[in-house]
């Protein structure tokens, strides 16, 4: 854990970033506004990791190990999971959540 009041890193995995840009590659052929608000969202929420990270829940499914990710909304429809390991948030994935989206981990 960091030193009081230190931020953590933040780190968005090469995964996490493919998944991101496809979401939004997605929805920019239906609205371009809603996927520039995707991405910006995307930004302001994990940036918002560099304090408290601990304050999100961890993800509960019976197929992922058990406290391996926390989840974070992002936007109405998806969810960035990440871990913390000592000082570093790292962000694994980025999925929509109006999918079965445990099967990808």
């Amino acid at each position: 854990m960091p030193e009081k009041n230190k931020p953590y890193t933040v780190k968005i995995t090469e995964t996490a970033w493919e998944m991101i840009i496809s979401h939004a590659r997605f929805l920019a052929s239906v609205s371009v506004p809603a996927a520039n608000r995707l991405i910006d969202n995307f930004f302001e929420i994990t940036n918002s990791l560099a304090a408290m990270p601990e304050r999100n829940p961890w993800l509960e499914d019976d197929a992922i190990p058990f406290q391996k990710y926390r989840k974070l909304l992002v936007g109405k429809h998806y969810i960035a999971l990440y871990q913390i390991q000592e000082s570093t948030v790292y962000v694994a994935a980025v999925m929509d959540c109006r999918r079965d989206y445990v099967w990808l981990l």
